[in-house]
């Protein structure tokens, strides 16, 4: 994409890159680009936030650019982000705005647009939203009745979607016990009521009570420490992590030790195909995930498609060939029978429904799908020129192949540029982490040496 979009929509520290006359901006060309594209002078832009402070600040600033533009706005207040993009379908919505930097710290904050489908809007048409706020070209503001107004359907809109995760899983859920950890972030305005719903689910919450500046902060889907031992000491059956805005998550069995999202695509993936649903017996992962997935596909016969990184990627291909399941280790989920993008919540209801009906703990549930020791290895390089050379060098190359044949089967090698830093990412997976190690590290030398 270009100066403003990222992969995952315009992302920035506040006031330090993106501040409310950018919002405001991105609101006015919003408004002008669906008015052109739909052919309607009042298209309905939804609009969710998380809990982070500057969150109102953008809201406010993206609002006034959309009804000056003559646009009309949904308002669902602290949502989650897939809860923007549910709506926005369900709703009939002309596109969804996410306000939210996911599981970044607080003083970051970012703009994603869905489309009126629920998925992330193309490439072009945020190519022709980032011409007209990087240009400054003019964008007509509406006078009298043609301004746009904001409707306030936070209540029921998330009442809304409660009720439709609700939906997709059996109601009886009794005798489970499980801890949920809600990062203070968007969680916090849904999942209490949400798993309230079902008779004989014991449920506690934590980390539901945001104050602005600690989404994130030490809890949630990328600090499992302290779930893992409140889930162990306080004898759970399951801890549930999400991250800010409840897009993605993970998981902790009554052991206290995390599962990840490659394991809970093994488990989900097996009771789809046992019940006749997963389309084509596959799952879509990225690179990423881990040789055990692939293992566990292979004694499950379950095809595992990989992707490049980003739960865009993989949820272009689902669409494409018409899978039903994918995701990313990090804990992006995307069930495409329920929803267009990757949701955390109706994850956590997938899983729980799964582990009910099988009698076992999770830590047995979870067990056939292993995970090999994985290392990572960032190394620098001067800019993008330098990463395809070194890319494309043939020692390069021979190496990649030769640790390969020397794991011979029993592991992994992956070498990638960075498609957002200058860096060249290596990683390998092996029987041990020593072995992976040693192997990374050797990797990583020649790189240094190119």
């Amino acid at each position: 994409m270009g100066k403003l979009f990222g992969t995952d929509g315009i992302r920035g520290v506040v006031d330090a890159g993106l501040d409310a006359t950018l919002a405001f901006k991105v609101g006015l060309a919003t408004a002008e680009v669906l008015g052109r594209e739909k052919q309607t002078e009042k298209p309905v832009v939804a609009i969710g936030k998380d809990t982070r402070i500057s969150s109102d600040l953008l809201e406010g600033a993206l609002i006034a650019g959309l009804c000056s533009a003559g646009a009309d706005v949904l308002h669902l207040g602290v949502v989650p982000t897939p809860a923007v993009a549910w709506v926005t379908v369900d709703r009939k919505a002309d596109a969804g705005v996410v306000i939210s930097a996911s599981h970044n710290p607080f003083e970051h904050n970012g703009i994603k647009i869905f489309n009126g489908q629920g998925f992330k809007l193309s490439d072009e048409l945020e190519g022709q939203i980032e011409d007209i706020v990087l240009s400054g070209a003019n964008v007509r503001l509406m006078t009298g009745e043609k301004i746009g107004r904001v409707i306030y359907a936070d209540s029921w809109a998330k009442d809304d979607y409660i009720d439709h995760l609700a939906g997709t899983v059996d109601p009886d859920m009794d005798g489970l016990r499980i801890l949920v950890d809600c990062a203070n972030g968007a969680a916090s305005a849904t999942a209490p009521q949400l798993f309230g719903r079902f008779d004989g689910l014991h449920c506690d919450i934590i980390n539901a009570d945001p104050d602005g500046v600690n989404i994130n902060t030490n809890c949630g889907s990328t600090h499992l420490d302290a779930l893992c031992a409140m889930v162990r000491a306080g004898s759970y059956d399951l801890g549930i992590a999400f991250d800010g805005d409840a897009d993605r998550c993970l998981a902790v069995s009554e052991l206290g030790e995390p599962i990840d999202g490659d394991k809970i695509m093994a488990v989900c993936g097996r009771y789809l195909k046992e019940q006749g649903r997963l389309k084509g017996d596959t799952v879509v992962a990225t690179v990423m995930s881990n040789i055990g997935l692939h293992r566990f596909g292979q004694d499950n016969g379950i095809q595992i498609v990989c992707t490049d990184v980003g739960d865009r990627n993989v949820l272009e291909r689902m669409v494409q060939d018409g899978f039903v399941l994918g995701g990313e280790q990090s804990g992006h989920m995307i069930f495409l029978e329920h929803a267009t993008t990757g949701d955390g919540e109706l994850t956590a209801l997938q899983l729980l429904d799964v582990l009910w009906k099988s009698g076992k703990p999770a830590s047995a549930l979870v067990s056939g799908c292993r995970q090999y020791p994985q290392v990572l290895v960032n190394v620098s390089v001067a800019d993008n020129g330098e990463k395809k050379r070194i890319m494309s060098a043939g020692s390069l190359q021979t190496a990649v192949t030769d640790t390969e044949a020397r794991l011979a089967g029993n592991g992994r090698v992956l070498v990638r540029p960075s498609g957002t830093e200058a860096l060249i990412r290596v990683m390998v997976e092996a029987e041990t982490e020593s072995v992976a190690q040693a192997s990374a590290d050797e990797l990583a030398k020649l790189i240094k040496s190119l």
